[in-house]
């Protein structure tokens, strides 16, 4: 489906106008408008007169492809044996997608992996005082990273089943800080 009436009517032109500065008849545009194949020479003269590229006038299918996405999201489980692994490695893949949509996800799916890292780097740094204040014996710092590495590929499995059925994650921030 072509969007040629709808940037018509943007530009406030009538068909008759558009059909004179196209150079087409009045009877084309009409056709046009009503759904006949846009191509060649026609579609040209049409984006030139509207001061448009071509492929503007074309409507994009709003499929996703959250394949990026899954791929990104995946990519987040090497923080399990890389420090920052699962940090750097979505952020390079975010970077480097054309694709708004998977960027956006990307993003999503990076901030969450920052977050874990940051929590995770705190209790590191907490746990040797919290020992020596309650004298535990225990090696405290095992838990924290056993919970860290339980609650990464949760989250990773989680959003991977979610962009499968619904191409949204289930786990992301409401606010984004990247």
């Amino acid at each position: 489906m072509n969007k040629v009436k709808y940037w018509r009517e943007k530009q406030h032109l009538t068909q008759h106008e558009l059909a004179e500065k196209s150079g087409l008849s009045l009877r084309t545009v009409q056709r046009i408008e009503a759904g006949s194949p846009l191509k060649g020479f026609t579609l040209n003269a049409i984006a030139k007169a509207l001061e448009l590229k071509p492929e503007s006038l074309f409507e994009r299918e709003e499929i996703n492809n959250t394949e990026r996405s899954k791929l990104i999201n995946l990519s987040a489980l090497a923080g399990l044996v890389i420090p920052f692994g699962g940090i750097i490695f979505p952020l390079i893949l975010t970077s480097k997608t054309k694709d708004f949509y998977n960027r956006q996800l990307g993003k999503k799916i990076t901030e969450i992996q920052i977050i874990l890292t940051f929590l995770l780097s705190v209790f590191l740094i907490i746990t040797p005082f919290i020992q020596r204040e309650f004298q535990i014996q225990k090696p405290l710092f095992m838990y924290g990273l056993i919970t860290f590495c339980i609650l990464k590929l949760g989250i990773v499995i989680i959003n991977g089943m979610s962009l499968n059925k619904s191409q949204k994650l289930s786990i992301s921030l409401k606010d984004s800080f990247l």
